[in-house]
């Protein structure tokens, strides 16, 4: 949109910009993280507007004339600012203000008016002349700048030209943008530019002073002398000296705890940093914000409390119920390093390899690695990696790159303020592989102990020692763990908790913890066990306790507003009430068919959530022998359909079957001809849901095999297995979660392979074993 598209007076979203004073003939970037701001930046981009920009006095007040301009183009940036580029239309006048969700302000356009064409004129060849001079003297004009301010002509493009590339303070770029007389504006560029020609030269005064002072010095203390002399005439403050000062005295106190390569890098950026001039823009921010963060490292800080394994054990038990198989692994874990210790061993590469816990969301794999933070008494640091495909973000930024930042390892030191704390290397299963690089590589020398005491930073570009880092995974998916680190990680599973262990965590754990999070007793919020159990049963659907934790939240939410809006005093739930608190239930897992069916045969499912009953269903139909899977299968679960189909009829070959089907002569068909004259369909229900797996195989041969032999299958059997073309039954994983789901649906008689049998179901909980029959197959 252009100024001619608009009559005037007109409402526009209003921007505050604190910083400096724009032109109407200016394209610049605006960044901004004021709330404000960023609904008059959208408001304008919605309604295809034009912007005011409006320069703020203190907070809530603001100079009443500004910039009506076009944006450009906005860019969302990482820290939650907005940057917007700005072209500057017109100066405009504010006659009236509004401020709610968006500020706008009435504004009009302020006119051209007449002027004496000679004084203008002979005023602007003066104005002309002094910037000559000033560019010839400083060097802060460029001369391609001065080529364009001598062949303008218009007076008011000359002066908004001039006034932008001068430094004027912020009163002073008020007085002339707000002039509308142009004659006075041009006097006053006159009287600032003779001025800064002054200045200049008592500038070059004092630097000569200086010199004649100190010419038996070395260079060095001249030009500390120099700054000072400048800094004093300019009325600025000491505030850099002592900066400074505090940075060399810091980096004096853990000169011994750093190495020499540190330390030199370290000061040599300090000496940087007091060479620059006051005014050094954005390479002395830069510095100093390398300084600031490489003495924020904890260099020589530890948590010093020794491993102590009654602790630890204490710690895991109080915080976690169950998971018996990865505490133990935890405690083996810190028994070896204890004894390194008391033989006086370094610990660093004689303990194995990094834990990784791997399982399901919600099943506490993080809350594993608190613990063990707590019982250490070490800080715990959490580094998220899904989707991280940036090298640069654990390596840090090489320092020539805009906006340069250590990388995370380096910030989670920083964060802890200690050198020895328990990272969290979360969802390492998630990490990206792009065109940035490979973060799995990096990972390499984070976490092999041969490497990882000398791990350089690009953003520090010195070595920092991370052997002492207690360093602990987590994954949902074992097969998704870059190859690479799996050498690198002890994995220890964590599978799905059964009802039973649900129901223990959530009375003993979750219910008082969400409980005095909202400052609720006993007296006035009561759970039945039955309602618990209800909960666990109808209201949630998963491996974990996450959204179990979630529905007891809901419970207490409405129980305090039950108590401020009907006055009571105390809540129980029950069976009765419990839709009141969370309406009808959610899940229900599948059952068994109500009665045996030919064709219909129960599989069991592992899912991200735990396990569930597979319901695999075949058809005969009178067709030309073609086989239909159906069910949103992949292409593994095809497959092992195609092996079952060849299994059933090589356990069939050499019998006479009766399908109810015959031929033209009446007589029973062959397996042969009923291949040709009969359409196979198999189908696995719950169609939007994708399946895929090996382990159904031994459930469709058995599902084709009830449809040759013509035989009903027992409804309440369950079965898992993956199957060759010799009809072996092959080991599968998730058994846990299978035999529980199979459990909580009521199956009474569940097959798995033979492999599994003998060397997983110690695994299983006691309750799932002593519920149900176990059988062990192999063909």
């Amino acid at each position: 949109m252009t100024l001619k598209d608009y009559e005037f007076p007109n409402k526009f979203p209003v921007f505050m910009e604190r910083s400096f004073f724009l032109y109407p003939f200016m394209i610049v970037p605006l960044f901004t993280s004021d709330k404000y701001n960023i609904r008059a930046i959208d408001e304008a981009l919605k309604e295809n507007k034009l912007l005011m920009v409006l320069n703020q006095k203190k907070k809530d007040s603001f100079f009443d004339i500004g910039v009506l301009g076009n944006i450009m183009r906005k860019v969302p940036l990482s820290d939650g600012k907005v940057k917007v580029l700005f072209q500057g239309l017109s100066t405009a006048k504010v006659l009236d203000i509004d401020k709610q969700e968006i500020v706008y302000a009435k504004v009009d356009l302020i006119a051209t008016r007449d002027f004496n064409k000679d004084k203008v004129s002979a005023l602007s060849d003066i104005l002309k002349e002094n910037v000559s001079s000033y560019a010839k003297l400083s060097n802060r004009i460029p001369f391609d700048l001065v080529s364009v301010i001598f062949e303008t002509d218009d007076p008011y493009r000359l002066s908004e030209i001039i006034a932008s590339s001068l430094q004027i303070d912020y009163k002073e770029s008020y007085k002339l943008f707000s002039e509308e007389n142009i004659s006075k504006r041009l006097t006053r560029l006159v009287d600032i530019t003779a001025k800064e020609i002054k200045s200049y030269k008592l500038r070059e005064s004092i630097k000569n002073k200086a010199h004649l002072k100190m010419e038996k010095h070395n260079k060095d203390y001249l030009l500390k002398e120099q700054l000072k002399e400048i800094n004093k005439e300019l009325n600025h403050d000491k505030s850099k000296l002592d900066e400074i000062n505090q940075y060399k005295k810091k980096l004096k106190t853990i000169k011994t705890k750093i190495d020499k390569s540190a330390y030199k890098e370290i000061s040599k950026q300090i000496n940087r940093f007091a060479s620059i001039s006051y005014d050094g823009g954005s390479e002395s921010s830069m510095i100093q914000n390398y300084i600031e963060i490489s003495l924020s490292i904890p260099f020589g800080k530890y948590a010093d409390k020794k491993t102590n394994i009654n602790e630890i054990k204490q710690s895991l038990n109080k915080d976690h119920y169950s998971l018996k198989d990865a505490k133990e692994r935890i405690l083996e874990h810190f028994a070896v390093k204890k004894f390194l210790e008391t033989k006086g061993k370094q610990d660093n590469k004689n303990t194995g390899n990094i834990l990784c816990f791997v399982g399901p969301p919600g099943v506490g794999k993080t809350s594993l690695a608190n613990s063990i933070s707590k019982a250490l008494k070490r800080k715990l640091v959490r580094i998220s990696l899904g989707g991280l495909d940036d090298v640069n973000e654990l390596r840090g930024h090489r320092r020539t790159y805009i906006g340069a930042m250590c990388g995370r390892i380096v910030n989670g030191l920083i964060e802890a303020k200690q050198m020895n704390p328990v990272v969290v290397l979360d969802e390492i299963d998630k990490l990206g592989h792009g065109y940035k690089g490979d973060p799995s590589a990096v990972f390499l020398e984070i976490l092999d102990p041969e490497q990882n005491s000398t791990f350089r930073d690009h953003f520090l570009n010195f070595d920092i020692d991370l052997s002492k880092v207690l360093f602990i995974a987590t994954a949902n998916d074992y097969a998704k763990i870059p190859y690479a680190l799996r050498d690198r990680f002890e994995s220890i599973f964590v599978h799905s908790y059964t009802p039973q262990e649900k129901f223990h965590i959530a009375k003993n754990f979750l219910l008082p913890q969400e409980m005095e999070k909202h400052a609720l007793s006993s007296k006035e919020l009561n759970i039945s066990d039955s309602s618990l159990k209800k909960i666990i049963d109808g209201y949630t659907k998963e491996a974990g306790v996450r959204n179990l934790r979630r529905q007891i939240a809901k419970i207490c939410r409405k129980s305090i507003k039950m108590f401020i809006e009907k006055e009571k005093t105390s809540v129980k739930l029950s069976l009765k009430n419990i839709e009141d608190f969370l309406e009808k239930e959610k899940f229900d897992i599948s059952k068994p068919s109500l009665e045996n069916k030919i064709g219909l045969v129960n599989g069991l499912a592992w899912t991200a959530v735990g396990g569930d009953l597979l319901h695999i269903e075949s058809l005969y139909l009178e067709g030309k022998g073609i086989i239909n899977i159906t069910g949103n299968l992949g292409n593994v679960m095809k497959e092992s359909s195609k092996i079952a189909l060849s299994v059933a009829k090589k356990m069939f070959s050499d019998k006479i079957l009766d399908v109810g089907i015959k031929g033209s002569d009446n007589k029973i068909l062959s397996i042969e001809d009923l291949s040709k004259k009969l359409d196979l369909h198999i189908h696995v229900p719950e169609g939007a849901t994708p399946k895929d797996g090996p382990s159904a195989g031994i459930t469709i041969a058995c599902a084709i095999a009830s449809l040759y032999s013509q035989k009903k299958v027992n409804r309440l059997v369950a079965m898992t297995g993956e199957i060759n073309l010799n009809g072996d039954v092959l080991s599968i994983g998730g058994l846990k979660e299978k035999l529980i789901a199979a459990f909580k649906a009521g199956i009474k008689i569940a097959l798995i392979p033979k492999k599994n049998y003998l060397n997983d179901l110690e695994d299983i909980p006691d309750d799932v074993k002593k519920g149900m029959e176990i059988i062990a197959v192999d063909k």
